[in-house]
């Protein structure tokens, strides 16, 4: 048990599945709404790093006014699920195959798919097969549109904080080891921007980071940037240039990491065809410190009628 009754609550209302993917380690799940739900009226979420499905918590409400069914989980090495130490490259391109195994446990044959941060580049992936035609035959419906959230997908607009790039040197599991929270919420707050965060929210956030040793295989986790630089270039943002499907970038312009010039340059350069929202005031963890903002510049896409 937590001492937040909120993330009690989260984790009763959720469910683990054992995962193939992730060597048998136990992934955390969560599926609201109703399971007879169409593809157009179901929402896959993809969490980012360092956080877990929880950052979804105070919108998730609002977003199932909008779609029958959400479908909610946590990578491994992430919030609830396992975490394991040894012998898992928390590889992206992995952590997509466990997202379509998650997806697959729950019978879902397609949906919308809404990311942020680190699941941008997950997401990017899963367009890389989509437009390869390389997804699973019982994913038949496929994907009905991309939304992509605040992430550093174009490596050289990325304003990496102090820790990530000390996590990714030789040394890296030391500095996990010694982070504390005060590092902890000052690079989130600095991540942010010049945007509200709510202390709480920081606190869950370090709460979830460290459950179940978390803190420990951080060096582990945050290199998915190494696979940002190996398949940015000749593999996801090709992808993003190529698919047919709907595309929504909605970025917040106080990000510090993720900066909006990112969001422009996708938007020029990489998917011109795409909507770009840019939400005022807004910093990365925009879900967490403006969810009544973030919600309305999510839904007021889903809700145009070439998506719905």
């Amino acid at each position: 048990m937590f001492n937040d009754p909120e993330i009690n609550n989260w984790k009763t209302k959720g469910s683990y599945i054992k995962s193939i993917e992730s060597r048998d380690n136990f992934i955390f799940t969560q599926a609201l709404g109703k399971p007879s739900a169409s593809p157009d009226k179901t929402l896959l979420l993809l969490h980012g790093f360092p956080e877990s499905s929880f950052s979804y918590h105070l919108v998730a409400h609002g977003l199932l006014g909008r779609f029958d069914r959400i479908i909610l989980f946590d990578f491994p090495g992430y919030g609830l699920s396992d975490k394991p130490k040894k012998g898992y490259s928390y590889s992206l391109l992995k952590q997509a195959d466990v997202a379509l195994e998650v997806w697959k446990h729950y019978g879902v044959t397609g949906g919308h798919l809404l990311a942020h941060d680190m699941g941008d580049s997950v997401a990017t992936e899963l367009i890389a097969r989509e437009v390869e035609q390389s997804l699973p035959d019982w994913f038949s419906d496929g994907f009905q549109s991309y939304t992509l959230t605040n992430g550093s997908m174009v490596l050289k607009f990325a304003k990496l904080r102090i820790i990530q790039k000390l996590l990714l040197t030789r040394v890296g599991w030391l500095i996990a080891k010694l982070a504390s929270k005060r590092v902890f919420e000052h690079q989130v707050r600095s991540a942010n921007g010049e945007a509200p965060l709510d202390q709480q929210e920081i606190d869950r956030l370090w709460t979830m980071n460290i459950h179940n040793d978390g803190r420990s295989i951080t060096h582990h986790t945050i290199k998915y940037l190494l696979d940002r630089k190996l398949y940015e270039e000749k593999r996801w943002l090709p992808a993003l240039s190529n698919t047919k499907l709907p595309v929504h970038l909605c970025w917040g312009d106080k990000d510090n990491v993720a900066k909006v010039e990112m969001a422009h340059y996708l938007k020029k350069e990489i998917c011109p065809k795409a909507q770009l929202t840019i939400m005022d005031g807004v910093g990365h963890f925009g879900q967490l410190g403006s969810p009544q903002k973030w919600l309305s510049s999510v839904l007021a896409y889903y809700n145009n009628k070439e998506v719905s």
